[in-house]
């Protein structure tokens, strides 16, 4: 009898703790149920409750679906929703992004804009550039020192230039591909390029666009996050006159070493003078010797004949 009783009361206090565990979570979930079902974005009360327990902010999870939903998105899994936001992804900027990109007739899906936003790249720029293309400053005086960018014609002429590129971001390629600084690089080396080759600097005076046409031509937004729409040059200036510089340095250049020529030229000289001076003093040296033995054979001689003379004189 009495057992019969614990058996009740356990069942009873089950039963409460039961209800309580209910209500809460009734209380808790029953506004983000409610709000998926009248939607559309429905979502089962159990799975809110195991969103909860993978440590999923339900929430966030319905405001996400919802606006899907209210946007006309392809039907998206509950499951893709909660690995992007386990995967420290934000799952709102990615709707938007969707929802902007269907918008404007982009093909966008879950998958790459997922991909994008996981990349640390912002989704909703990127497709809003898409949209809307923006203008990049080359060179840009906010990332480089520089204000200008300068090349030299043929004829010896500097030109200072600086050109706004216009581009468009590249969905496909966003996903490891270059970004603006590589961009500038490639126009700026480009426009360089382009000014070089040119066989007088009033060519690119009275025919800007020539630059413009001959960078565009080399497809320099191959491998990057974006496309180049137009390249447009803001402002060229006339500088200095490199190649005379160059010309004046080279005949410098050229007179030093010709004077050092003339220097060694003119030292050999002296060492050669010099040289024949002390052959010369060694010559006199030689000749004063032989002088001086001249006596001395005279001597020798003039003693020997006048033994012979003393000699012949003494047999006769």
């Amino acid at each position: 009898m009495l057992s019969q009783e614990m058996l009740i009361f356990a069942a009873i206090v089950f039963a409460v703790i039961l209800g309580i565990v209910v209500f809460v979570l009734f209380t808790k979930y029953f506004h983000l149920w409610l709000r998926g079902f009248v939607t559309g974005a429905h979502v089962g009360p159990i799975q809110l409750v195991l969103m909860s327990l993978r440590k999923v902010n339900p929430t966030a999870i319905i405001d996400a679906r919802v606006m899907a939903v209210q946007a006309g998105l392809p039907k998206i899994p509950t499951a893709a929703f909660e690995a992007h936001y386990l995967a420290g992804g934000n799952i709102r900027r990615i709707v938007q992004a969707l929802i902007a990109a269907q918008r404007a007739k982009i093909d966008l899906d879950w998958d790459t804009a997922a991909a994008i936003d996981l990349a640390g790249r912002d989704v909703v720029d990127a497709v809003r550039t898409s949209v809307d293309p923006k203008v990049i400053d080359c060179p840009d005086p906010k990332r480089h020192s520089r204000n200008t960018l300068d090349g030299v014609a043929r004829d010896g002429i500097q030109l200072k230039a600086r050109a706004r590129v216009t581009v468009r971001t590249n969905l496909a390629q966003l996903i490891g591909g270059a970004t603006e600084d590589t961009v500038i690089a490639r126009v700026g080396e480009g426009i360089v390029s382009a000014i070089g080759s040119s066989e007088s600097h009033k060519h690119v005076l009275a025919n800007p666009m020539m630059i413009a046409k001959a960078v565009l031509a080399k497809s320099l937004d191959s491998q990057t996050a974006y496309e180049i729409v137009s390249i447009d040059i803001a402002d060229i200036d006339v500088g200095d006159n490199i190649g005379a510089r160059l010309q004046g340095d080279q005949a410098e250049a050229d007179m030093r070493v010709a004077r050092a020529r003339a220097e060694e030229k003119r030292a050999k000289a002296v060492a050669t003078e010099a040289e024949m001076m002390a052959l010369t003093q060694e010559n006199r040296a030689h000749v004063i010797l032989a002088e001086a033995e001249i006596p001395k054979a005279m001597a020798e001689a003039f003693r020997q004949d006048g033994l012979r003379l003393n000699g012949k004189s003494q047999n006769s």
